[in-house]
């Protein structure tokens, strides 16, 4: 059987595994006869990836198959300043698994989406959890706390997922909350309202946030960045995700 190297980000973490991305997912998620545990979002590493931080031989010699020749679930490399030691060269497809335990991967897109106007709410990912309104693109908000920091810290990297706000992107104050489906809807109004160009563009609304969030309300997909790099891995529509993987579409709005 084949090794595999994954990233994941709940928590954050370097596995090895015998198992295929799907069924990768659906341990993960689901656990031992699949008592729920919830979604995990989690990248593909190449497995001829080395950095000196990991023990990734190490790990691969102790990923073996079990006395009743089926494979070895998952072998620990790292849980601690993962994301800085990755290269950007080495990480494939990112797999969305529902807690169901169907999984979807996404590719990695040519570049950034085009930025908008529009005010923007960001979920990281890691290696924090903070759930944050902001007038800044991506792009500019990803540079805030990594490379260009505004504040008086900044990490290595970050991996967030951009969440839609539906009318409330461009009108706070009296759009419509239509089918949000948050709970802090109050909280997130007042935040928004908060934002000011030139002097406050970004607003915290959760410190440490549930990293359980509707796969529905991703709105045009995931960010990746280490250093200088940052790209992007755009969310399918929900048409082609009901049309084309319509098992996971049901999974996911369970």
């Amino acid at each position: 059987m084949s090794m595999h190297l994954y990233f994941s980000l709940i928590p954050e973490a370097l596995i090895a595994s015998m198992l295929e991305p799907e069924q990768f997912g659906q341990y993960y998620a689901t656990g031992h006869k699949f008592k729920s545990k919830g979604q995990a979002l989690f990248f593909e590493v190449d497995p001829l990836f080395r950095h000196e931080y990991f023990d990734i031989d190490g790990a691969f010699a102790r990923c073996a198959e079990k006395q009743d020749g089926t494979p070895k679930n998952s072998v620990y490399i790292s849980m601690y300043r993962v994301m800085e030691h990755l290269s950007m060269n080495a990480i494939g497809q990112l797999y969305l698994t529902t807690a169901m335990g169907a999984t979807l991967g996404l590719k990695r897109g040519d570049g950034l989406p085009k930025a908008d106007q529009e005010r923007h709410m960001f979920q990281d990912l890691a290696p924090i959890n903070s759930l944050v309104v902001s007038l800044l693109d991506p792009a500019k908000y990803y540079a805030d706390v990594t490379t260009k920091p505004s504040k008086f810290f900044r990490f290595p990297g970050m991996c967030f997922v951009e969440l839609e706000l539906g009318p409330l992107a461009r009108d706070p104050e009296n759009g419509q909350e239509g089918d949000l489906p948050y709970s802090f809807l109050l909280h997130l109004r007042e935040a928004l309202l908060e934002l000011r160009p030139g002097s406050k563009q970004n607003k915290l609304v959760h410190r440490v946030h549930s990293l359980q969030f509707p796969y529905r309300m991703v709105k045009d997909g995931f960010y990746l960045g280490i250093g200088e790099e940052l790209v992007h891995y755009p969310m399918l529509t929900h048409e082609v995700l009901r049309k084309d993987h319509s098992n996971w579409w049901r999974s996911a709005n369970l």
